[in-house]
């Protein structure tokens, strides 16, 4: 007979076809998110610390290295812990929060990709016009916009997964919560919830996508009327890094998500993709072909080593 005792907690099981190598994971993981914190900590100093870049560009890359901080930090703490020997067992609410904060950041910076490339196609498009459409209250409102609506959409996703009964197994085949694996383990039918997550999650990535699209088609045709080639180059550099964030963002929702046939050990390698390896990449897309962003963490660095030197002296 069915147990149908209510579950209060979860057992994640880690990442498929792994057993055996936790040490190895461990010292593999903490490095990426150390490296992750560190670059996007640094990112955020750069452009507090420089005038030079209180601009909408590094205003909304700037709430992107605050997000690539904490994205990271809903799955990557507990998946550490668990790979360092210790309880596997996440709490019912905990589930919950990790679900739900992982689809509130994910879906903000989805939102906020979007913005940016709105805001380099009005930098590109209309420089006249530049400072009068992308003013500070426009800026303020379209920070607090994405924030929103990753929030709404978060909350739609985190409900219709948790409104399901769950009364048994408990064991998680992944290393955090999420819905595909969430839905496995309901005692009810999820046909039918499936259909309508997959076209919720299929359609916000596609929308932005679209959005996106739109604004780099006129950024392309506004390029190649500059008759300059050093102008051209000048204004593909400003948008080079964006597009490469882009795609490394867009690759794995798309293979997580909105592939037909799911696969546990490759979802799994994907997903620590997009949780940790894209948040420590993008300090380094930012800044590598940057002079002034360069320019600014050559400063910070220096400051840093200065004080370290001037606390060892002391």
């Amino acid at each position: 007979m069915r147990n149908l005792s209510v579950v209060t907690e979860f057992i994640l099981l880690g990442i498929p076809h792994t057993e055996g190598l936790e040490t190895m994971l461990f010292v593999l993981f903490l490095s990426f998110y150390i490296f992750t914190l560190m670059g996007n900590l640094l990112i955020l100093l750069a452009i507090v610390s420089s005038t030079r870049l209180h601009t909408p560009m590094y205003f909304f890359l700037c709430k992107l290295s605050v997000f690539d901080i904490f994205f990271p930090s809903v799955s990557s703490p507990k998946m550490l812990f668990y790979l360092s020997g210790n309880s596997r067992t996440i709490s019912y609410a905990g589930c919950v929060s990790q679900l739900f904060f992982y689809h509130f950041l994910g879906c903000t910076e989805c939102f906020l990709y979007t913005v940016m490339a709105y805001d380099r196609f009005v930098a590109i498009c209309h420089p006249l016009r530049y400072t009068v459409i992308m003013s500070h209250t426009v800026c303020a409102i379209l920070a607090m916009g994405t924030s929103f609506f990753g929030c709404i959409q978060a909350t739609f996703l985190t409900t219709l997964t948790f409104q399901l009964p769950y009364c048994g197994p408990d064991e998680v085949d992944y290393y955090f919560c999420d819905i595909p694996v969430m839905l496995k383990l309901a005692c009810a039918d999820t046909s039918a919830l499936e259909m309508v997550g997959f076209i919720s999650v299929g359609l916000m990535p596609l929308s932005c996508f679209l959005l996106i699209l739109t604004s780099y088609s006129r950024i392309v045709c506004s390029i190649l009327q500059i008759r300059s080639a050093e102008g051209r180059r000048r204004a593909f550099s400003t948008c080079s890094a964006h597009l490469t964030a882009i795609l490394l963002f867009y690759m794995p929702v798309v293979l997580i998500y909105l592939r037909p046939t799911p696969s546990p050990w490759l979802d799994a390698t994907v997903q620590i993709l997009n949780n940790l390896v894209t948040p420590m990449l993008n300090p380094l897309i930012y800044s590598l072909r940057n002079k002034e962003v360069k320019s600014s963490l050559r400063k910070v660095l220096y400051q840093l080593v200065f004080l370290l030197s001037s606390c060892r002296d002391s």
